[in-house]
């Protein structure tokens, strides 16, 4: 592995040296973890892309806030 600096404020970095403690890790394998958690998560794509099939199935009007059959009695 190759080692990169970074900087922290001393807030992040007393957080991460608690989840280390925690874990009983690294302070790298953290880093580590939580970069790989927040790619995996990112790669997930759009909520769209993510319910796939489920994206159009619906029948009705787009937005139910411009049908006003839909709104009467809102907020009453």
């Amino acid at each position: 592995m190759r080692p990169i600096s970074i900087k922290l404020p001393k807030n992040l970095e007393a957080l991460l040296d608690e989840l280390a403690r925690a874990r009983g890790i690294s302070r790298s394998a953290v880093v580590r973890e939580a970069l790989q958690a927040y790619a995996s998560s990112s790669a997930a794509g759009s909520v769209t892309s993510t319910a796939g099939e489920l994206v159009g199935s619906l029948e009705g009007p787009r937005d139910l806030s411009t049908a006003a059959k839909h709104m009467r009695g809102f907020g009453e």
